[in-house]
């Protein structure tokens, strides 16, 4: 699939417990099936967090519903902007991704326009940058990614 700059490709949704979700959107939407994944310090490069380095551990799980990648996700350790939502607004849909091929200078587009990076990342050729968005945007957070390649998944959802 193209991917055009300025598309959005994924919407993501925050829970307490991504098996439990997973296996519902599976079994009452027969959405799937979901590659799961778990990032920390050791396969997220460059992670940050409010302009500092951070070690936080989170929990993903993505399927792909035409061109939309679902994602959820499930904070497990550390300080993170998903900690912060779940505290403050319970579950819900998190943020929207934009594809982007040049990520960096996208970033500096939105900078310019008054969008700072509050989290950033690298898993594998997969740059990503969430942006304070909420109060711009009604509530949502904006995430640019470039979509580039990661490793394979820990497992699959349900199990081939």
């Amino acid at each position: 699939m193209e991917m055009k700059d300025g598309q959005i490709v994924q919407i993501a949704h925050l829970v307490h417990d991504l098996d439990k979700t997973v296996e519902r959107y599976w079994n009452d939407l027969k959405m799937g099936p979901w590659d799961c994944y778990t990032y920390s310090p050791k396969n997220v490069q460059n992670s940050t967090y409010r302009g500092k380095p951070s070690d936080h551990v989170y929990r993903i799980a993505v399927c792909w519903t035409g061109p939309m990648q679902i994602e959820i996700i499930q904070p497990l350790t550390g300080r993170s902007i998903y900690d912060e939502f779940l505290e403050t607004k319970g579950e819900g849909i998190h943020h929207y991704k934009l594809y982007y091929k040049d990520c960096e200078k996208a970033v500096k587009d939105y900078e310019a326009r008054g969008y700072k990076v509050i989290q950033s990342g690298a898993i594998g050729d997969d740059v990503f940058y969430y942006l304070d968005s909420e109060d711009k945007l009604s509530g949502a957070i904006i995430e640019l990614g470039n979509a580039g390649s990661i490793p394979p998944p820990e497992s699959v959802y349900p199990a081939k």
